[in-house]
């Protein structure tokens, strides 16, 4: 006799590592590992959290109807476009659900998010890897690796560990080379952070079209990784299919809550932004300035790169951060082992981050 088998492939993905939170032996450290927006959610949001505790006991709204006009209200989108979700993981999933088989391929730049590959094997797909041009997301070699197979395209913009970003321009090229069959995601989970002219978050293009979805977060500037809470905006054919294999209460009444709330305080959502410009340039001048590369970022982080000698490397300046109680995110699993990533936070985090990283490249 033999124990029930999962489906062909599934024991093969590399399941998805999140940022470290804990030291061993360090009662408090400094966390710079995933992204987390420093100062914290909207006090609006939190209140709305708490609240929403007095009815836990009722079912969500399945359909976020208040949610979703909140975002088209905000956004200027059309709500019946509007697909909430468990974070953008979770939209990932469904468009991976919905749209790739066993045979069916999908693209991604050789540095995305890992989970566009993780969910494209759990549904039985090939993710394929496209090389980039440092760190940029190649558009002639993205439309040179699809084939009769491939289902989706993804695309972070910015990206996530990169932290570069594709100019409308390219972007719209990119669509419009594109077979109509094939759908073309595009990530903005750090569109807030953007603030250059030639950017676009994608709404442009998904209502251009049917096969463009632009997917968002709360995870991120809005700092409400721990509720789970994003969105796709897509095409009316599109957004139907989701809502057709979606979880029936895939969003918790309390996450509804706090998005609504955090999108009604933008005076607060700017003064993380206005933290993020401050800090970023700040951290990417220290550095530099130690004679480590580091790329320019869209996002709210850096990727440093570390010099590949034993004792100079990622590795050893990861170990000399953690012995100070600092945590980074390591990038081998990127495809990049010779950089760290590393999160922007609050003023004295990142001035011991720059102080302990400076010891580091002195030693």
């Amino acid at each position: 006799m033999t124990a029930p088998q999962p489906k062909p492939g599934l024991t093969e993905i590399a399941p998805y590592v999140g940022g470290e939170s804990e030291i061993e032996g360090k009662s408090h450290v400094i966390k710079l590992a995933s992204n987390e927006g420093a100062l914290g959610a909207s006090p609006k949001a939190v209140e709305a959290y708490k609240a929403a505790a007095e009815s836990m006991y009722r079912y969500p709204d399945g359909e976020c109807v208040r949610l979703r006009r909140a975002l088209a209200d905000f956004h200027g989108i059309k709500f019946e476009n509007i697909v909430c979700g468990a974070g953008s993981d979770e939209i990932f999933g469904l468009l991976c659900h919905a749209y790739v088989g066993p045979g069916d391929e999908t693209v991604q730049g050789a540095h995305a998010f890992l989970m566009y590959a993780i969910q494209t094997r759990a549904f039985g797909g090939t993710p394929v890897q496209v090389p980039e041009k440092n760190l940029h997301v190649d558009v002639d070699a993205m439309l040179a690796a699809v084939n009769e197979r491939t289902k989706i395209v993804f695309v972070a913009n910015p990206n996530n560990p990169t932290g570069t970003y594709v100019p409308a321009d390219e972007l719209h090229r990119l669509r419009e080379e594109l077979r109509d069959d094939i759908l073309l995601v595009i990530d903005s989970a750090y569109a807030e952070y953007m603030e250059s002219d030639d950017y676009t978050a994608g709404v442009d293009l998904v209502e251009a079209g049917d096969n463009v979805v632009m997917t968002r977060t709360f995870s991120k500037i809005y700092a409400m990784g721990g509720m789970r809470l994003g969105f796709a905006y897509c095409p009316p054919a599109v957004a139907d299919v989701l809502n057709r294999v979606r979880h029936a209460f895939n969003v918790t009444s309390a996450a509804q809550a706090a998005g609504i709330a955090a999108l009604k305080d933008q005076e607060f959502v700017e003064r993380s932004r206005e933290h993020n410009r401050r800090w970023l340039a700040w951290t990417i001048q220290q550095f530099r300035g130690m004679g480590l590369e580091v790329p320019d970022s869209y996002g709210n982080f850096v990727l440093v790169r570390f010099p590949a000698e034993d004792g100079k490397n990622a590795a050893a300046a990861d170990k000399f951060l953690k012995e100070a109680g600092i945590i980074v995110r390591r990038m081998g699993v990127y495809g990049l082992p010779d950089y760290l990533r590393i999160s922007i936070g609050l003023e004295d985090e990142m001035r011991k981050v720059a102080d302990v990283l400076g010891q580091f490249v002195a030693k």
